[in-house]
């Protein structure tokens, strides 16, 4: 599944720059997750960054965007097939 960020966010900064799949992006109110890029790090990281940091626990499953692991790596595996390797 992707992420969701909820109304609760307080807006502290914390998480976007953790993301590895640039899927996080300040809303108009509070940030948001595009699904199309998260892939709960999965292919980068053992568990979401952005859960990890965030000092309010609003990051819950998006349960309108469910996903098996083997979903999540397959997209991991589009969105990084067009990056060269350092």
């Amino acid at each position: 599944m992707a992420l969701i960020i909820t109304d609760e966010c307080i807006n502290c900064d914390v998480c976007e720059p953790e993301c590895p799949n640039e899927a996080i992006s300040a809303g108009e109110e509070i940030y948001v997750i595009d699904p199309d890029k998260c892939t709960e790090c999965v292919g980068h990281f053992d568990e979401p960054q952005c859960q990890k940091v965030c000092p309010v626990d609003c990051i819950p499953l998006d349960p309108d965007h469910r996903e098996s692991r083997s979903e999540l790596e397959q997209k991991y595996q589009r969105l990084t097939a067009h990056k060269t390797p350092a």
